[in-house]
């Protein structure tokens, strides 16, 4: 993770700056704020503010004034008749906004949520770090078989490094040339008075997708759980999942029993088709169901014997 002098005074400054409301605060994340959680080599996500908290969620559920003589119990009881329903409304009133710095190709996968309020640091209008993501060996994976988006298995040591040397010395002569469109220096100097230095808007154009950007992310807690549903999925690529990974925390930090629910019912829940929910009868009933039988294509039913613990590739029953 890279993080200036200037920004680190910056982010002491903000911590430092207590300011008196009569909203609620959750501790846990308070302490959090605006600090910077590292991720992947260069990146880290800072949570900037925060509405809300699970009261919040049970408040608007039940339009009332404030908590009252409830316990905590029935708060969760609620909170999980909702996420077990999927009744998402009450979960809108509570938002989260982040400050993310990432590489540019995990940037395009996520704004493809556009569920959310965005401001993305202008190449246009500054110069881009040089800052690059380089993959850790382990994480350098051959094109997998059976997932046309997807790594299989690890490369070998040799082969590894051959990779991330491309990768490197690619990503170094990219910004070599970017400075040099810019007719600038590392440290801003400008390297030659009588040239002038293309515009920064054309300049960035070579620059690789492993280049890290930023932004401001602001989203509501219910579409924040759907990001989350999909991107801290195995299925997710590696370096966007180590992102959710660190929301994930601070989700559980912010709003514990929508993360206790959210756990139970989406992440490690799942959703059946009503021909799933078919065969699982037919199943407890003691019926020998096969593939050919279930009316299932063979993806779901090797999905569902997968989730059953069952061998899927022999009758069920």
């Amino acid at each position: 993770m890279s993080v200036t002098d200037a920004q680190l005074a910056e982010i002491e400054h903000l911590r430092g700056d207590a300011a008196p409301t009569r909203r609620a605060t959750v501790p846990d994340l308070e302490a959090l704020l605006y600090q910077p959680l590292p991720v992947l080599d260069h990146g880290f996500v800072r949570v900037i503010d925060y509405m809300g908290n699970d009261a919040a969620v049970v408040q608007a559920a039940r339009v009332s004034y404030g908590r009252g003589t409830r316990q905590v119990s029935e708060d969760a009881g609620l909170i999980r008749y909702l996420m077990r329903h999927r009744h998402s409304t009450p979960f809108e009133m509570c938002e989260l906004k982040l400050h993310v710095k990432l590489p540019i190709f995990v940037a395009r996968q996520w704004i493809r949520h556009r569920t959310a309020n965005v401001n993305e640091y202008s190449a246009r209008y500054s110069v881009l770090d040089r800052e690059f993501y380089l993959p850790a060996p382990e994480h350098l994976g051959v094109q997998a078989d059976s997932n046309r988006q997807g790594r299989g298995a690890a490369l070998g040591p040799a082969e590894a490094a051959r990779v991330l040397d491309i990768l490197r010395r690619d990503a170094e002569t990219a910004y070599s040339h970017y400075e040099e469109l810019l007719n600038r220096r590392d440290d801003g100097s400008i390297v030659d008075p009588e040239r002038p230095g293309l515009a920064r808007e054309l300049a960035r154009i070579n620059l690789s997708l492993s280049y890290y950007t930023q932004w401001y992310w602001k989203i509501d807690l219910n579409n924040l759980l759907h990001f989350l549903s999909l991107r801290a999925d195995s299925h997710a690529q590696y370096e966007i999942r180590a992102y959710a990974g660190v929301i994930l925390d601070v989700v559980a930090r912010w709003v514990p029993l929508v993360f206790s629910a959210f756990q139970e019912y989406r992440l490690g829940g799942i959703h059946l088709s009503a021909t799933g929910v078919g065969v699982i009868r037919r199943l407890l009933a003691g019926e020998a169901v096969t593939l050919e039988t279930s009316n299932l294509g063979r993806r779901e039913w090797q999905e569902l014997m997968t989730v059953l613990g069952c061998d899927h590739d022999r009758n069920a029953g």
